[in-house]
């Protein structure tokens, strides 16, 4: 049990330390002022955790093997697959607006730019050190 406790604290650590180099990387491609900064984290971070919440409840919707489902449980799927998808549509455009009302349409293009390039970023040095 303590070593799935390290381990979990230990990609929990990982994490922080991602999400404090996305955040670092964002911050600089932006060139957020303080007060930008100040109103733009609070709902950056409170949109990336509804979405996360969103995919997580998803997965766990899809742990069932499909062979073993009705073609109406597998209907019923389906349509929570959809609705999960257009949940998640109506939430990025509910805080796109707010951000571009914080940080002004310019920038919240480049955040956009910005968060391709950190996954790109981040997937290149994966890849660099499995060489």
């Amino acid at each position: 049990m303590a070593v799935l406790l390290s381990r979990s604290s230990f990609a929990q650590n990982k994490a922080d330390k991602i999400e404090a180099l996305r955040a670092d990387f964002i911050t600089k491609k932006l060139q957020l002022s303080a007060n930008e900064s100040e109103k733009f984290w609070p709902l950056y971070n409170e949109l990336n955790d509804k979405i996360k919440t969103l995919k997580k409840n998803l997965r766990k919707t899809f742990t069932i093997d499909p062979e073993k489902l009705s073609d109406a449980d597998a209907e019923e799927l389906y349509q929570i697959d959809v609705r999960s998808k257009v949940l998640e549509a109506e939430v990025y455009k509910q805080y796109s607006e707010k951000i571009k009302a914080v940080i002004g349409v310019k920038k919240a293009v480049k955040l956009k730019i910005a968060e391709q390039d950190f996954k790109r970023e981040v997937i290149n040095s994966i890849k660099d050190k499995s060489d």
